[in-house]
């Protein structure tokens, strides 16, 4: 009986979606899930929906477990085979309002702030080192499980665990699964296809669909042609424009609209248009990595790119008002659950049965993509079986792609340079190495929010000198 411990457990959607699909596999339906968390409240309703759904779609088969607090850690991770962790080091209050609020008094908009930028350096800054507990307490009690990891900034969060513990790890997103059928659907040419098949390569958040093709036939001509086409018209009326009149016209449906499509995927399709290759993840997050679009002296381009400034902050006012209806219907007791395209249990499966799944996973690069340094964290295809999670061979990524990659590498391992070394002198460089700070701060500007960023946090981040 595999035994899956879930740190963060009280992060009901994520815990639903992975222990949702895992009951679906028949080689995970008896296991033993431990459910940790450090709110009460969280992990009661947490222990209700999964009790709820072990009833429903598995004949009560799991056993479930809940432990509260640090002091129960270790008995929630002891002979753990699986560890998946979602946890929020901060939450939204105070933290992520932190990370958007002080950068803003310096003019320094975002959108997600949770990967890359002055938002994803202070929120590994603070979630590394709780990681690195978390590695402690499984070298001691479970000291052959993998950890799956969810929690943001993930190509951070793999590259601190890789090579600075011993414990077996693979960060895991979201944002490949649907890339290329989303590209094709964003350009009504999803229902020509019929074999479609694609590769994909990069780092978190920013790898790259490097191929598309309907069986044999390149499908990246016709993409490009009809992306600038595209581009064209809806920046001449701006994607603002054309998402709010469509949000008029069809209401909650806005999206059905062909040209509204297009507004929401400006970035990623300009991106596009200028280095020839898409990546997979969504606009809003690629506009702040990069320094063309958030730009304070050409205030035009947030409408003309439909460009959603402080949107995490608005996404995590929405939870918080439908909480109460969102926490209702997941601990109901007719829950049921649908499998979604989360790989954590399809990881899982293929240790239990050595039946191989091919995924795509953040992995140490071990020579796996070659222009790219082999101390950073890609997001690359892996075939996974007993052995565990083995990262495929790519080689040289399109020199442009991989050149875009190192402005992010960059700032990642300066900042695993502060956390291992415990000096503050590393942040200050990645902040000033960070594409979009850079294009909108002076050092000095960017030396003083980052002093207030360190006071505000306080005692949630590590001491460095």
């Amino acid at each position: 009986m595999p035994k899956i411990t879930f740190l963060g457990a009280g992060s009901m959607s994520f815990a639903k979606a992975i222990l949702g699909d895992s009951m679906l596999k028949a080689s995970l339906q008896d296991s033993h899930i431990a459910l940790y968390d450090i709110d009460a409240r969280r992990l009661k309703d947490s222990k209700l929906m999964i009790d709820n759904l072990n009833r429903n779609i598995n004949e009560s088969r799991a056993k479930i477990t809940a432990y509260l607090g640090v002091e129960n850690r270790r008995k929630a991770l002891k002979g753990a085979d699986y560890v998946i962790n979602a946890i929020q080091v901060g939450g939204y209050k105070p933290s992520t309002e932190i990370d958007f609020e002080i950068p803003k008094k310096y003019g320094l908009r975002q959108t997600i702030a949770d990967t890359l930028g002055i938002g994803g350096i202070f929120r590994a800054l603070r979630t590394i080192p709780v990681m690195f507990d978390f590695a402690r307490d499984m070298e001691k009690v479970c000291p052959n499980a993998w950890l799956l990891n969810y929690t943001n900034p993930a190509s951070m969060i793999s590259g601190a665990m890789s090579r600075g513990t011993g414990v077996k790890t693979v960060a895991l997103c979201h944002s490949v699964q649907g890339c290329a059928w989303g590209l094709l659907g964003n350009l009504q040419m999803q229902k020509k296809v019929k074999d479609l098949r694609w590769r994909i390569a990069g780092i978190n958040h920013q790898a790259w669909l490097l191929d598309i093709r309907d069986g044999n036939k390149d499908l990246y001509p016709e993409v490009r042609r009809r992306a600038a086409e595209a581009l064209a018209n809806i920046r001449k009326i701006g994607g603002a424009k054309v998402v709010a009149k469509a949000k008029k016209r069809l209401g909650d449906k806005w999206h059905e609209d062909p040209d509204a499509q297009v507004a929401h995927n400006m970035v990623r399709l300009e991106i596009l248009n200028q280095f020839g290759y898409y990546h997979t993840e969504s606009s809003e997050h690629a506009s702040e990595y990069v320094p063309w679009f958030i730009k304070s002296d050409h205030p035009e381009l947030i409408d003309e790119y439909n460009i959603p400034l402080d949107e995490y902050i608005t996404r995590c006012i929405d939870s918080i008002a439908k909480w109460k209806k969102m926490r209702k219907e997941l601990v109901s007791k007719a829950l049921e659950h649908t499998e979604t395209h989360e790989f954590g249990s399809g990881i899982m499966n293929a240790m239990e049965t050595d039946v191989p799944f091919r995924m795509h996973g953040n992995v140490l690069n071990t020579g796996l993509i070659t222009n790219l340094p082999s101390n950073a964290s890609v997001e690359v295809p892996c075939l996974v079986d007993k052995n565990g999670v083995q990262g495929c061979y790519v080689g040289d990524l399109p020199e442009v792609c991989a050149a875009i990659n190192r402005l992010s590498i960059n700032v990642q391992l300066l900042t695993l340079e502060a956390l291992f070394t415990g000096k503050k002198d590393p942040v200050y460089q990645a902040a000033m190495l960070d594409p979009h700070a850079a294009s909108e701060l002076t050092i000095d500007e960017i030396r003083k929010m980052c002093d207030d960023l360190f006071k505000a946090h306080g005692k949630m981040l590590p001491k460095l000198t």
